[in-house]
């Protein structure tokens, strides 16, 4: 045999021992597979973690176990969550999280096929997500909480002052939560039981720190360098001191990266006004004044007032000057709303009606004589509509009325404000006479006999008011007099008409029903009387021709006094 075919021979054979050696590996790798598949069927893969918790070589059992132990507390226990600077709290249940169990565990229990991921399985880690239930209304509520919490606007670089120092505010920016992202977030993480970063996405300032010492070099730290003063008459001067500045002077940003000063002109004026007071006078309208059969008219007063704008259109000039910050207070003259020329036109020369009620209780009295003080000398221009609870305001115990008598459904009770009822009556009298047009009002449900049939009113805070118009071309005053027993109303003007008023018969009248209550401070006993329709005519006419000008007939139903008897 050649040496070639030796040579030929022994490759052959080395071949053969080589395809025996690895046959014989992978025989043995092969058996080792096998029997670690079936050793480990049932149990848990090697190295297996689930949120944190290590479960592996467990039985599937054991393992289930061990996580409903470990994992299930957490749905109730508050996750933290960190969102850019933010920290915060959401408890997994009220967020709609929980455990898919069958699904969650069945990830646990799967064996690796990879011959190699089994190898070397003991030397290294398998995570196994937990898998969520997820109620995605309630993630949504949750995670609004969450940006309610977490968002906010950048705070933009600025200026404020401590006293008389002013001091920069430090730019922060702002952060909005990325709400897809959060609800991931939680839906991947809520389980691990470690801090959830939920992500943010960051909103810049516009102002730096580099613009706002800007402002502080340039206007805050000047405004505040010394005094200004305004100087007014007779010695007099207004002072805006260095430690006041602040409240007139502020930064905002100007579009550009910048700040620009804003100036409050009323803040300014608001401190300096008062210094500069005593120099000014103040104008007053033109008044009227009663005396015994005539009216006259008190002259207006022209003011002479500092004028607070154009003063202070000097003042950013003042902050900023490192010289002299002294200026003169501009005056001007300011006329009267009202003006003495005006009140002369007014015509009002004479008394055109008046009108007197009394036989009222102290209590009455006292709230009658205190809403006549507010309407007297009341003016209404030609063409307005006078409102008696529109011009009286509130009628209560902080405008000074108390509580007395007033009728409630046929009988006698009490409340604040009565007796405005009385003074209602006499004043629609007075303008009834007067000639003036009847716009609204309201005849008592029963009938009181200290007021004339059909032509009495009542009022009630915000529900039933007393209202005439002025329907004459000159204006109208109304005057009040009230004392301890009567209250009259006077209507001066100019008169031009002549009013007479026809009251009509009663008819279809209503018996009255008894009524029983128990004996005791809350009955008053009462005899009752019977309700009745009557009418009442105004009849107006000139009172230079004395020609018919106006007539009207007004009919009203009155309900019967109920009888009260106290057992």
């Amino acid at each position: 045999m050649t040496g070639s075919g030796r040579h030929a021979v022994a490759t052959t054979s080395v071949r053969r021992r080589v395809a025996i050696i690895l046959g014989a590996v992978f025989a043995v790798f092969a058996l080792a597979y096998l029997v670690d598949w079936i050793a480990s069927a049932g149990d848990v893969p090697r190295g297996t973690r689930v949120a944190g918790i290590d479960v592996g070589g467990m039985n599937a059992d054991e393992a289930e176990r061990v996580l409903r132990d470990r994992i299930g507390p957490r749905t109730d226990s508050p996750a933290a969550v960190q969102a850019g600077d933010v920290r915060a709290g959401v408890t997994p249940t009220s967020a709609g999280l929980s455990v898919d169990w069958d699904a969650t565990l069945k990830r646990v229990r799967d064996q690796p096929i990879n011959p190699l991921t089994r190898l070397f399985s003991p030397f290294t880690t398998r995570t196994v997500d937990v898998v969520s239930v997820v109620d995605d209304a309630a993630l949504a509520r949750s995670v609004d909480k969450l940006s309610a919490v977490i968002d906010r606007k950048p705070l933009e670089g600025s200026v404020r002052f401590e006293g008389a120092k002013p001091v920069g505010v430090t730019a922060v920016p702002g952060q909005v939560l990325d709400v897809a992202g959060a609800k991931a977030a939680l839906i991947d993480e809520w389980a691990n039981g470690t801090t959830i970063e939920l992500p943010v996405d960051v909103v810049d300032v516009t102002v730096h720190d580099s613009a706002v010492d800007k402002a502080v070099a340039e206007v805050a730290g000047p405004a505040v360098a010394a005094d200004v003063v305004f100087t007014g008459r007779d010695g007099k001067s207004a002072t805006l001191k260095p430690d006041q500045v602040g409240a007139v002077l502020s930064f905002a940003p100007d579009g550009s990266g910048g700040l620009a000063p804003q100036y409050n002109r009323d803040a300014a004026a608001a401190l300096l006004a008062p210094q500069l007071a005593s120099t000014e006078v103040m104008p007053r309208d033109a008044e009227f004044a009663v005396d015994t059969g005539f009216v006259r008219v008190i002259p207006a007063v022209v003011g002479d007032m500092v004028v607070w704008p154009k003063t202070l259109d000097q003042l950013p000039a003042l902050l900023s000057n490192s010289g002299p910050r002294t200026v003169a207070a501009t005056y001007e003259a300011v006329q009267p709303a009202f003006t003495t020329a005006a009140a002369d036109a007014f015509g009002i020369r004479e008394v055109i009606a008046e009108y007197t009620t009394g036989g009222f209780e102290y209590a009455s009295g006292v709230n009658i004589r205190k809403v006549a003080e507010v309407v007297n000398r009341a003016i209404v221009k030609p063409g307005d509509t006078f409102s008696l609870n529109g011009f009286t305001g509130p009628r209560g115990t902080d405008q000074g009325y108390i509580e007395s008598g007033i009728i409630d459904h046929g009988r006698p009770a009490r409340a604040v404000g009565g007796g405005i009822s009385q003074f209602a009556t006499t004043l629609y009298n007075a303008a009834y006479f007067a000639g003036l047009e009847d716009v609204d009002h309201t005849e008592h449900s029963y009938y009181i006999s200290r007021y004339p049939e059909a032509r009495e009113a009542t009022v009630y805070e915000g529900a039933i008011d007393l209202q005439f118009r002025n329907n004459t071309p000159t204006g109208i005053l109304i005057e009040t007099v009230a004392t301890g027993s009567d209250v009259t109303v006077r209507i001066w003007g100019t008169k031009a008409v002549e009013v007479e008023s026809v009251t009509g018969d009663r008819y279809a009248q209503t018996a009255p029903r008894t009524i029983t209550l128990p004996k005791g401070d809350d009955c008053v006993a009462s005899k009752g009387a019977p309700g009745f329709t009557t009418s009442n005519t105004r009849i107006i006419t000139d009172r230079i021709t004395r020609q018919e000008v106006y007539r009207h007939t007004r009919t009203v139903k009155y309900d019967p006094v109920p009888i009260v008897k106290c057992e």
